[in-house]
């Protein structure tokens, strides 16, 4: 029954957010010609029933590339077009309620839906595919040893090597990394939709990056989608530290700074030998004195961050909310979005909004980030 109740729900969410636009581009009254209002209820309704097709053969066991290309960029479009289209029935009423409009009203609203709509697309879709702007971000450490001040720690999170073959991508990525001269660079999970073996030819740039000091990994909740031990074993074969629930520790002036990670939260649930999120067992062997850096993919690991008196906390997993306004829905299940933010006494987390896309290939408000993170000691008169 449960499975049942499941299925049916999400057929109706399905069929919410592509009734919602065709209504409001085609079915509302706009006095379309009809071979124009066969054409689009044709398209939509085409697209309505072989979603459900494509995304199960695109992320299910298939893991077709071609069909979830399809999938993923359909879901965008609609969820862009479905967004639009409930503002443009509140500015239908309003102009109803104004008596403005007269006989067009309908077509106003479609015709500056679709407008919109293509607009925010192909601006979503060039940020999606570029290379992500460097932010820059300076953080007070109190704990940190004067040694340590100026530390540069490069972020990275959610590349989400995919269906679209972004290796160019990738390789322009770890140029402009390269090009930050990090002491530490950190990847912070959402490494890859897929097998190491099937986006091999995207993640060998990773390779390439340099640091001073380290480079460390987390596994994210999607690679427990596919072989999150192989990733582990191919970032390890790539120069990376895997922080595998584990931490090592990096020298600067003669000051010490403790870098640990764990696996995302979902990893226990994925029944894989050895995976869950272990704090204790990431920071066994650690000197209480010194400054924690602590790499989780998900923010609400924070608030066990905080009761272990984690000093700063690196994270991704919320793209931002990727699509305006997905990020009010993200909000739900994280205590943060993105940026820095304080919890408890001493920890700081920053939460980046992601150096790639997962699934449509669209970003909507919400830009990807190469993060710059400058740490500062604090100084005492």
């Amino acid at each position: 029954m449960r499975r049942r109740l499941g299925t049916t729900v999400v057929f109706l969410v399905l069929a919410l957010l592509f009734v919602l636009p065709w209504w409001t581009l085609f079915g509302s009254g706009a006095g379309w010609p009809f071979p124009v209002f066969l054409a689009g209820t044709v398209v939509f309704a085409v697209a309505l029933v072989s979603f459900p097709f494509l995304i199960t053969a695109g992320h299910g066991r298939r893991r077709a590339d071609r069909a979830a290309r399809i999938a993923d960029s359909t879901l965008g479009v609609v969820w862009v077009l479905f967004t639009w289209s409930v503002l443009g029935g509140l500015v239908h009423l309003v102009l109803l309620g104004l008596d403005a409009g007269g006989a067009h009203r309908a077509r106003i609203v479609a015709v500056a839906v679709a407008a919109v709509s293509a607009v925010l697309l192909a601006w979503g879709h060039h940020e999606a595919m570029r290379v992500p702007r460097v932010k820059r971000v300076d953080v007070r450490v109190p704990r940190l040893g004067a040694g340590l001040d100026g530390t540069r720690v490069v972020v990275l999170a959610d590349t989400h090597y995919g269906p679209i073959d972004r290796a160019r991508w990738s390789a322009r990525v770890t140029e402009a990394v390269n090009a930050l001269d990090a002491d530490v660079v950190v990847h912070a999970g959402d490494i890859a939709d897929g097998t190491p073996a099937q986006r091999q030819e995207q993640s060998a740039p990773l390779g390439t990056i340099r640091s001073r000091l380290a480079k460390v990994y987390v596994t994210g909740n999607h690679e427990y989608f596919g072989e999150a031990q192989g990733w582990l074993d191919r970032m390890a074969d790539l120069g990376w530290e895997p922080l595998h629930n584990r931490h090592v520790v990096v020298e600067r002036g003669g000051d010490h700074l403790v870098l640990a990670g764990v696996d995302d939260v979902t990893a226990e649930s994925s029944g894989l030998a050895g995976h869950r999120a272990n704090l204790a067992g990431a920071l066994d062997g650690a000197d209480p004195d010194r400054p924690v850096l602590l790499v989780a993919h998900q923010p609400k690991y924070v608030g066990q961050a905080a009761a272990a008196g984690v000093d700063l906390q690196i994270s991704g997993h919320t793209h931002g909310g990727q699509i305006w306004p997905f990020h009010y829905l993200v909000r739900v299940d994280q205590p943060v979005v993105h940026g820095l933010s304080e919890h408890g006494e001493r920890t700081q987390l920053y939460t980046s909004r992601g150096t790639g896309f997962w699934g449509p290939p669209f970003r909507v408000f919400a830009p990807s980030e190469i993060t710059l993170l400058t740490l500062r000691a604090t100084t005492t008169a």
